[in-house]
């Protein structure tokens, strides 16, 4: 058994997640679809949480004076965790996943838990841009009160919840 096999199995014995992922990528001339996807594929082998990463660009295709040139990317990644492979989805919206390896996942609640904190998070940031750039200046004043009442709410929780515990 190689090495890499070794690791594989290692990381999924501890709820690793094994994948494909495919993501299509777009730019004005080849190079720079070559630049973008191999930086993209650099982030993903440095990301918190992914064991290795191996990716391949396809030979980008179009490009003239009127379109873009665009590429499709092939991601092979293990990931620590499936909240970790949830997370690079959401950031980065792969057209395609197909998980590898293990066969079933089990999450624990503390891997739920993860999860469901970066799609809220992901979520939030997606509604507050669209908001933003739909909403009149009114309508984003009183979004932004609104975020302070329940920021202060929360202060006013945790506050109470400290007096608690002494």
């Amino acid at each position: 058994m190689n090495d890499v096999e070794k690791l594989t199995k290692e990381a999924i014995a501890n709820g690793g997640i094994l994948a494909m992922l495919y993501f299509d990528i777009h730019a004005k001339t080849k190079e720079l679809v070559q630049e973008l996807g191999t930086g993209f594929i650099n982030e993903m082998i440095h990301r918190n949480g992914v064991v290795f990463a191996l990716g391949e660009i396809d030979e980008p295709a179009g490009g003239d004076e009127k379109t873009n040139w665009s590429s499709s990317i092939q991601l092979k990644i293990l990931t620590k965790d499936f909240a970790t492979l949830g997370a690079i989805c959401m950031a980065n919206s792969p057209y395609s996943v197909e998980i590898l390896r293990p066969d079933e996942i089990k999450l624990t609640l503390s891997n739920a838990h993860s999860l469901l904190g970066t799609m809220s998070a992901v979520t939030a940031e997606y509604k507050r841009y669209i908001l933003t750039k739909i909403s009149s200046k009114d309508e984003v004043g009183r979004m932004q009160e609104n975020l302070k009442k329940r920021a202060d709410m929360g202060k006013r929780i945790l506050k109470k919840d400290k007096e608690e515990e002494k």
